[in-house]
């Protein structure tokens, strides 16, 4: 990823709009010399050696996992990645891949540049794996973790290569869980809407996407994928909201793309339809027109059809193309929900079993 550039996104947190540390002190006084069974004295003496443990195991982890995270380099841009097994596979952002098919890959035990090949991209979810044409040794897969289990407050590590800095690592912690969040074309992003995310106050900077977000247990709890902007600073990005793909997605998708080559079964739910936004008399967004429907999808099979305006889809209101996305991103494939539209200026409800996208 350039240097200059920033990803930015949206986010359906209300307030805002998108594109940590542990402090021990202890002391004593130089004038008294406590009982050495006041729990005063023997809380406060405690507190350096918490402080050392928590930077060892710091230490520990980052000596663990670090050698798994590499630098990505494709001709427009640099990011990272983490290597997903022992044949050479590494996992990644699919706009740090973009449309490129070979790549320079530096590993954190490797001076030289390796050479990688695309093996496939997945837009939709912002994921993409590459394999190197050449394993290392020494090449080290990262551990991956359960992010069904990530709870607010644990201390994160970020691992990655922000503007170009290879094999660095911020600190932070799980800010909050289960976000959905959708990418902006315009700021380099694949457009994605993307749920369950995991919200961090771990710096996430240009060439930190795709790499490693790490628990103390050194396994990977996600891939750090977007960072906040906020238009009121003009679009800058906000410090510490960063948001990651949680490991469970990222290890669903790239499963499949070692093992077949391709995404098969995406867990997305979807319409099967080709929609547009469009607006009201008072050019406000107004729902989303129906332009086309895919032959045996879910609105075809509940009967929808083109020009039909969708303004709610279960108990959410629809009003723009990015809405229907997030709504569907809560959803799963083969779940039943009514969808409200209007066709010929009449309001109607049906029963949709959604589709997979």
């Amino acid at each position: 990823m350039d240097a200059s550039r920033t990803r930015a996104l949206r986010t359906v947190v209300p307030a805002a709009v998108l594109v940590c540390w542990a402090l021990l002190a202890a002391g004593c006084s130089p004038t008294a010399a406590p009982h050495a069974d006041d729990p005063a004295t023997s809380g406060r003496a405690a507190a350096p050696m918490a402080a050392g443990d928590l930077q060892s195991q710091y230490q520990r982890v980052i000596k663990e996992v670090l050698p798994s995270v590499v630098q990505i380099q494709a001709r427009q841009e640099l990011g990272s990645g983490v290597v997903y097994d022992d044949n050479g596979h590494i996992v990644t952002n699919a706009h740090v891949v973009g449309t490129e098919k070979t790549f320079r890959v530096t590993a954190a035990n490797s001076r030289e540049p390796l050479t990688a090949s695309l093996v496939y991209s997945y837009p939709q979810q912002d994921l993409a794996v590459i394999k190197l044409d050449r394993i290392p040794s020494g090449l080290k897969a990262a551990t991956f973790g359960n992010s069904e289990k990530v709870e607010v407050g644990q201390i994160l590590l970020a691992m990655g290569s922000p503007l170009g800095l290879s094999s660095s690592v911020t600190q932070g912690i799980v800010s909050a869980v289960g976000r959905t969040v959708s990418e902006s074309r315009s700021a380099g992003g694949t457009g994605a809407t993307i749920a369950n995310m995991v919200q961090t106050s771990a710096a996430i900077n240009p060439g930190n996407s795709g790499g490693a977000l790490v628990n103390l247990d050194g396994q990977v709890i996600g891939i750090p994928t977007l960072a906040a902007a906020d238009p009121q600073l003009g679009g800058s990005a906000a410090p510490g909201i960063g948001f990651a793909i949680p490991a469970s997605m990222v290890k669903t998708i790239a499963d499949q793309i070692v093992k077949k080559g391709r995404v098969v079964e995406s867990g997305r739910a979807a319409l099967n339809i080709v929609g547009r936004t469009v607006v009201n008399d008072d050019y406000q967004p107004a729902g989303v027109a129906v332009v086309s429907v895919q032959a045996g999808g879910a609105a075809a099979r509940a009967g929808l059809r083109p020009g039909d305006i969708i303004t709610k889809l279960g108990d959410e209101p629809i009003t723009t193309i990015t809405s229907l996305s997030v709504a569907l991103a809560a959803d799963k494939p083969g779940q039943k929900t009514p969808v409200t539209y209007q066709r010929g200026g009449v309001e109607k409800t049906v029963q949709v079993k959604l589709g997979e996208q």
